[in-house]
């Protein structure tokens, strides 16, 4: 497939010929990661179902996260990620990069169009920490990845070494402090809830309401393809449809919280298919377009 360059956002920096050619050396020795699912390993430990796609390809140099027809993947060269291993001594630095590009992902960054920034990979470097600590590496081991492949200098796109460790050592820190917590108490009953039996309700049928605006509207979506057709938001955060000619409602999705600065607020429709919001309420798609405005519904 062809990638667009604007949604790749680029792990290593300007040493990654070095490390490729040490994939190469005569004699050294190898330590090339085992088959092993990695990617359903880094989301078992917070807690997620793998909705990427790892994908090895020669179409990056080193790592990326990347967006595509609506489909999040994590792409690595094999080549690169060999070297990282060799030069770093251990098969935790490999892991540690694909932990790196899946933060990007789940901090939204690849929500946005832009190539990568300082505040976006130290973002990605904590949770890179965060989830290698929880699946059983040491401090050094999860930093050995970025002391390979980082600039000991800042760059626009880029913050140095030191920081960037620094940021991999607070991850670290804050999975440590998870654990010593889970550990002091004593563990909670694991006995599931009792479930009453009780009568079933009669069916509801759903009737269009006949009004022109939800009386309790707090927000109106402008949609760039059709500006005419009417979408409110309510006090219940539901997404409401007003039909014009019949004078109907009907509610088609819903606004929820995220965990993005950036993108604050998500719009979920009933194919679970998302836009996400942004705090100054311009409505994108997951390839960075916008495609609506939320805006007063006066």
């Amino acid at each position: 497939m062809t990638l667009h360059p604007r949604l790749i956002r680029r792990f290593a920096g300007s040493l990654l010929a070095g490390w490729l050619l040490l994939a190469g050396t005569a004699g050294a020795q190898s330590y090339s990661a085992p088959q092993r699912d990695v990617l359903r390993e880094i989301t078992d430990v917070v807690g997620l179902k793998p909705r990427f796609e790892l994908l090895a390809t020669s179409q990056v140099q080193n790592a990326a996260a990347v967006v595509y027809s609506g489909k999040r993947y994590l792409l690595y060269n094999p080549r690169f990620v060999t070297a990282v291993n060799q030069a770093g001594r251990t098969d935790w630095a490999g892991i540690s990069i694909l932990a790196h590009e899946m933060g990007h992902h789940l901090n939204g960054h690849t929500l946005r169009p832009g190539g990568s920034n300082p505040a976006d990979e130290l973002e990605a470097d904590e949770f890179s920490g965060f989830v290698l600590r929880k699946m059983g590496a040491s401090l050094a081991q999860a930093q050995a990845g970025m002391a390979v492949v980082s600039d000991e200098q800042a760059s626009p796109t880029h913050p140095g070494r030191s920081t960037r460790l620094q940021a991999i050592n607070e991850g670290w820190q804050r999975a440590t402090q998870q654990i010593v917590a889970s550990t002091r108490g004593t563990s909670p009953s694991a006995s599931p809830a009792m479930v009453v039996s009780r009568p079933m309700p009669a069916p509801v049928t759903t009737v269009a309401s006949r009004i022109s605006q939800p009386s309790n509207t707090i927000g109106k979506i402008t949609f760039r393809s059709n500006p005419a057709e009417l979408y409110y938001l309510t006090s219940h955060l539901n997404i409401v449809r007003l039909n014009q000619e019949a004078r109907t409602t009907q509610v088609v999705g819903r606004l929820t919280r995220s965990d993005s600065v950036s993108y604050p607020y998500i719009i979920v429709d009933g194919q679970q298919r998302r836009l996400f919001v942004s705090a100054a309420g311009g409505v994108f798609d997951a390839n960075g377009r916008q495609v609506a405005m939320l805006s007063d519904p006066s």
